[in-house]
């Protein structure tokens, strides 16, 4: 009963979900990295390009961009391939 009840919710998750796996934090290239105060520092990585995480930076959170070293890319979601026997 249990495991009816637990494939039933899942199901239903999946369906209210859209089907689609969340993003991941760390899935874009650039990361704003900016102050909290009192020496503590935030780290946004969801960025697709420079532009837009300097212009999060300069509308007023002080901070700097960098590369986000977690990003892999298409490389993440590239089909795998068999080799020929």
């Amino acid at each position: 009963m249990n495991k009816v009840l637990l494939l039933a919710v899942a199901v239903a998750t999946t369906a209210l979900a859209g089907g689609q796996p969340a993003q991941a934090y760390y899935d874009a290239p650039w990361c704003a990295v900016f102050s909290t105060g009192h020496g503590g520092v935030s780290e946004r990585c969801e960025y697709r390009n420079l532009e837009s995480c300097r212009m999060e930076i300069v509308a007023g959170n002080r901070g700097f961009c960098r590369l986000n070293g977690y990003y892999l890319g298409s490389q993440a979601y590239a089909p795998r391939t068999r080799k020929p026997r």
